[in-house]
């Protein structure tokens, strides 16, 4: 985590020299006048979404915690769109596109999977699942494996009887 911090300059840094760079592109593709236009017209557009995402999560947030739901999809959602409306309102084309990125539904979407794994990886699968309620899992289908003698053993399903064992899971 240290690291990351100390790596911010030197981010910011690259960030500011490649935002020039594409800016420069841009004036010598469609003109000075257009590209300072079309770079306030991005910033506008920004400063109008946060506002717009901002109020948009709050109401989210405050129906979920009302009808007794976890808040976490609504909370990771409205900070996806958040981060994408302050990537659009900070003047620079490289930040305008990560911007719309994130605030188009597929990218939203990615970006919003990406805030719950990061959120469970840091604060462990339980509080995640308090977050974000249960998690989906995708069981593959196949023959089930029985435990004889702590040996697995491959079993067709049709030769397993329909029974129920109470029992504990051992790891």
């Amino acid at each position: 985590m240290r690291r990351g911090f100390a790596l911010l300059p030197l981010g910011l840094l690259v960030l500011a020299v490649a935002e020039i760079v594409v800016f420069v592109a841009v004036v010598n593709a469609i003109g000075g006048g257009w590209a300072i236009l079309l770079l306030a017209a991005s910033c506008i557009a920004g400063l109008a979404l946060l506002r717009r995402e901002g109020v948009r999560g709050w109401r989210a947030f405050r129906a979920a915690a009302e009808s007794g739901r976890p808040p976490g999809p609504e909370v990771s959602n409205s900070l996806v769109g958040l981060l994408g409306a302050l990537l659009l309102a900070i003047p620079g084309f490289l930040t305008a596109l990560a911007g719309l990125i994130l605030l188009v539904p597929p990218g939203r979407t990615l970006a919003r999977h990406g805030v719950e794994r990061l959120t469970e990886r840091r604060m462990g699968s339980a509080i995640a699942g308090d977050l974000f309620g249960p998690r989906r899992v995708k069981v593959r289908r196949g023959d089930p494996v029985v435990i004889v003698q702590d040996e697995p053993v491959h079993t067709p399903a049709a030769a397993i009887e329909s029974e129920v064992v109470e029992g504990e899971v051992l790891r």
